[in-house]
């Protein structure tokens, strides 16, 4: 495993219908950063490898997206590590459209046997590489994932009705405000420990005043 900045911008899927054939599937996925495709150029041949200090960190250059973004090994890399299923079958999936993958990411495309009401959508990318990689999801009617290396695959509802509220549903705001709550919760629980132990200390060392 090379090294990688995952904790930068995340890469993001975003997971739609197509208004024409509801048998299709589109994923368009977009990487977080510039060094993220440096990363992944490394990894898939289109850079060399001496990219990769002694330390395990990485040099990039300005023009290592452009190189990596234009390479046949990204399609085989998404359509490997982004899969669709329905009904308990594989669509199979091509790349339709893929341009600048920070801004506009890349147009996956699945075909599925049949219209499509619910689909399971996999998605590995960069977490082979790092696990500590997130990946923001957001589906139609307000739907939202965060995949994970320990959450490799979301179910969807495409067939109109949001009904992406079952328990293993991550909504990421409200993800995000109970992580700050607890962030702000635990700093404020220390806050008064910190309080009680320096009064109790206080009041042990008190040297009591004689009265006259």
């Amino acid at each position: 495993m090379i090294a990688a900045h995952p904790f930068g911008d995340p890469q993001t899927v975003d997971i739609s219908a197509d208004p024409a054939d509801p048998a299709v599937v589109h994923v368009t996925w977009k990487v977080g950063a510039a060094d993220d495709l440096t990363l992944l150029g490394i990894e898939l041949g289109v850079l060399p490898e001496d990219r990769v200090l002694l330390d395990g960190a990485i040099t990039y250059d300005d023009g290592d997206a452009a190189l990596v973004q234009r390479a046949p090994q990204v399609e085989t890399y998404l359509l490997d590590h982004v899969a669709v299923s329905s009904a308990g079958e594989q669509c199979p999936g091509q790349l339709a459209e893929s341009g600048d993958l920070i801004a506009d990411g890349a147009d996956l495309v699945f075909s599925c046997a049949g219209p499509v009401a619910a689909a399971s959508v996999e998605v590995t990318t960069l977490t082979d590489l790092h696990p500590a990689y997130r990946t923001l999801a957001t589906g139609p009617d307000g739907q939202h994932q965060v995949y994970g290396s320990d959450a490799a695959s979301h179910d969807w509802s495409l067939g109109g009705t949001a009904t992406a509220t079952s328990g293993d549903t991550t909504h990421t705001g409200s993800s995000a405000a109970l992580q700050i709550g607890g962030v702000l919760g635990a700093a404020l629980l220390v806050a008064v420990l910190g309080t009680l132990v320096a009064r109790r200390r206080r009041q042990a060392t008190v040297t009591p005043t004689p009265h006259p």
